[in-house]
């Protein structure tokens, strides 16, 4: 994001956003930055506290009248992870179908999970920067062709594309990790995803055979989270 702000800025649209490493924001030098002491992946920081969200949100949007940038400006409240970054206890479904890879067989059987998910919050989700859930299967299909040893434009995919690729297949099995999570703490279900489904050791798998390969170094860094190994 803070590389699409400075892409956005040269096009005259003044840009603002949430850090939750400071030291990323420092390096990147985004225009306008307000940096959060809350657990990774909780940039608004309490979950269902809706005053507390919009204090955070006023904080952000009132930095987009500055012009002295590059600006990075601490919120002034911290929010202390509890929850450590054991994963979550998520069961996961048994195989349906062993004739299918073994990620997509699991992916395929979240669907119920994923889709209970959806109606509790009332159609919400972070499926769709790529496909939507319909499309999951067949995105996860591109990850073994990486892994089987085609390289990102064999597949047609260019750094930005991947990264957004492995988001919505996070974003797929975390929202479905939430109706099955005995613990949802910040990083939890990331922990879960990467280490414990098939699909997440298959991106991280991806990943390292991709810096291995020296492919772009943009999508080998964010393709999964530093965190994770």
């Amino acid at each position: 994001m803070s590389v699409l702000a400075h892409v956005f800025e040269q096009a005259g649209l003044a840009t603002v956003g949430i850090s939750l490493v400071r030291g990323q924001a420092e390096a990147a030098k985004p225009p306008r930055m307000l940096n959060v002491d809350f657990p990774l992946g909780r940039p608004l920081g309490k979950p269902n506290d809706a005053e507390f969200q919009t204090s955070v949100l006023m904080a952000m949007f009132g930095l987009l009248e500055r012009t002295d940038v590059p600006v990075l400006e601490d919120f002034p409240e911290s929010i202390e992870d509890q929850t450590g970054e054991a994963p979550g206890s998520c069961p996961l479904p048994p195989r349906h179908n062993p004739e299918l890879h073994a990620a997509i067989d699991e992916a395929q059987g979240l669907r119920n999970a994923y889709d209970r998910n959806l109606e509790a919050t009332g159609g919400r989700t972070l499926v769709g920067r790529i496909a939507g859930v319909d499309g999951i299967a067949g995105l996860i299909e591109q990850f073994i062709e990486i892994e089987n040893g085609s390289s990102l434009a064999d597949i047609g995919w260019d750094p930005m594309t991947t990264i957004a690729v492995g988001q919505d297949v996070r974003a797929y099995y975390e929202e479905a990790g939430l109706q099955l999570a005995d613990n949802t703490g910040a990083r939890q279900l990331e922990t879960w995803f990467y280490h414990q489904t098939e699909t997440g050791q298959l991106i991280r798998r991806v990943r390292d055979l991709m810096k291995e390969r020296e492919e772009d170094g943009t999508a080998v860094t964010y393709l999964a989270p530093m965190t994770q190994g």
